[in-house]
């Protein structure tokens, strides 16, 4: 029952977006209908396609050169792919503006180098726009479909490769035709998540001028100050997000993939030839350099020179915020996993393990949507308990919950479930059930075999499960933004309104510690990506 009633709770926001979204009040959204709505459709349609494309093509390819071949720098771009995933796709929006506008270094260098005097002597791509959102998030979102198709390509058996040569087909059908049909499911995931962020996103757009969802939602609640309208492109977002999940367990559905042996030998590496060796690592340096290696250095060097001012200013105040909230937000993620996770384990009941599934529902549904879904149950609790104070004792209770600390880490803890309650599921599913017998023997009951047998033995998934969620705690920013205190600003609030406002080196600093927090969990998942096979070593 305790599963039930968290699982419950947990859903609960979207289950008032619907409420809210189909109440009476409907005029905002004619309005909407007339006007910005299929700006906000075809926007999120553009941005997704163009991110879906980019993804596949730089995270499948760069997987299968460093997995297959052998080249100069593979080891190291093994898991340098995958560092932009510490970087928020604000982060590297402000920077890539900042280097690419009137005053930005690339055309100053031009300028000087071919003598125009302005901008009407020469033309560059505007950065501030549809094309280039989604070159910044593909630059940073890529990683997933990386991580993926990599682990996949690992653990595919090499005899079907020696196979396919002795057939005639070179090394790219090789990969078209067996490779990547192969490893196709962990791609569609990959790719899925790439598109579930690129949903999420609210700053890159913002400050590109991109109106999508995201976008419209806030522009809605904050500047028409319709919560209702809100709501209503908060649920065709909704609509967005699970259609996402269907397509791709669609895609998927009557395919399944079996190993044909148990012979497991090290993937060959082969060796690349003089010219196509460096083509190969530059096809790896590049989205690395962009992004990864520009943001930093550029943040780095204005951190540097600018750290007087960032020190003297609330820069300590806003990062504690920061790593309170993502602490608080890791240990409640961590606790709630274990009760779902270990209370599936007991019951061994499908409509159990459904429900615990309805909990992760969150990780699929934008951070604007889930704010909403939140500010209408708690304001509504709030509205009831202030009445109630006022009627029975002539107290004034304000709203205590809503725009308070504690909205905000249930916002988290709602967006980020899955990755407390998956991770922990995961660890319990190998924990042989021969030691709940044992315990139960000896005359433990749950709660002290969950204390003194499980715990012990996932304590390196608990720690997984906790530090995923604080570093995307850290740089959540559209649940932050709607959610948080008045005048209560963190990490992430704090660089997109400095960053907004043209003053990226005063906020580079807070920018740095938040990828900086980022680097430790791609470390972790890159080394465990080389373990995953058996006899299988990164050279």
């Amino acid at each position: 029952m305790l599963t039930i009633a968290v699982a419950s709770l947990i859903a609960l926001p979207l289950v008032s977006v619907g409420i809210k979204a189909f109440g009476p009040n409907r005029d905002i959204w004619s309005h909407l209908f007339d006007t910005v709505l299929w700006t906000y459709v075809s926007n999120t349609l553009g941005l997704m396609a163009g991110v879906c494309v980019l993804t596949i093509a730089i995270g499948t390819s760069t997987a299968w050169l460093v997995t297959m071949y052998r080249f100069p720098g593979r080891k190291l771009m093994s898991w340098a792919l995958l560092l932009p995933l510490a970087v928020p796709g604000y982060v590297l929006a402000f920077v890539v503006t900042d280097q690419l506008e009137y005053a930005g270094n690339l055309q100053v260098a031009l300028r000087l180098l071919f003598g125009w005097e302005s901008a009407r002597d020469y033309w560059v791509p505007e950065i501030r726009s549809l094309g280039g959102a989604i070159i910044v998030m593909s630059l940073v979102l890529y990683p997933y479909v990386y991580l993926l198709a990599r682990a996949a390509f690992i653990e595919q058996c090499f005899g079907l490769f020696e196979v396919s040569r002795t057939l005639g087909l070179g090394p790219v059908k090789s990969f078209l035709q067996i490779a990547v049909p192969l490893a196709r499911p962990a791609i569609a995931v990959g790719v899925a998540l790439a598109l579930m962020e690129t949903l999420n996103e609210f700053g890159t757009v913002e400050f590109f001028a991109v109106p999508t969802f995201t976008a419209g939602i806030f522009d809605v609640w904050l500047n028409m100050d319709s919560v209702a309208g809100a709501a209503q492109l908060a649920g065709v977002m909704v609509f967005f997000a699970f259609g996402l999940v269907w397509i791709e367990r669609r895609s998927r559905r009557q395919q399944r993939y079996w190993h044909t042996t148990t012979r497991v030998q090290a993937l060959p590496e082969y060796p690349l030839g003089a010219v196509t060796q460096w083509i190969a690592l530059a096809w790896c340096v590049v989205p690395v350099l962009f992004g990864f290696v520009l943001p930093v250095s550029v943040l780095a060097g204005y951190s540097l020179e600018y750290y007087e001012v960032s020190l003297e200013g609330p820069f300590a105040t806003y990062a504690w915020n920061s790593l309170k909230l993502a602490a608080w937000a890791a240990l409640v993620a961590a606790v709630v996993g274990i009760v779902l996770a270990y209370g599936v384990r007991l019951s061994r009941n499908r409509s159990i393990r459904g429900f615990a599934e309805l909990a992760t529902i969150g990780y699929a549904t934008p951070g604007a949507v889930l704010a909403v879904g939140i500010m209408v149950p708690l304001g509504a609790f709030d509205t009831f308990v202030n009445a109630a104070g006022k009627d029975w004792f002539g107290l004034d209770l304000q709203m205590f919950l809503s725009g308070s600390l504690y909205a905000l880490v249930v916002g988290y803890v709602v967006r980020f479930m899955a990755l407390g309650y998956r991770t922990l599921d995961a660890s319990l599913g190998k924990v042989t059930p021969s030691m709940d017998g044992a315990a139960r023997t000896l005359g433990a009951g749950p709660s002290v075999t969950l204390w003194r047998v499980h715990l012990p033995l996932i304590r390196p998934s608990l720690l997984t499960a906790a530090l995923l969620v604080f570093v995307d705690t850290m740089k959540e920013l559209p649940l932050t933004l709607i959610l948080r205190p008045f005048n209560f600003e963190t990490l992430a609030t704090f660089v997109f309104q400095y960053a907004s406002d043209e003053l990226l080196e005063e906020c580079a600093l807070g920018a740095l510690t938040i990828v900086a927090v980022g680097v430790v969990p791609v470390i972790i998942l890159s080394a465990s990506i080389a373990r995953s096979r058996a006899g299988h070593t990164t050279r």
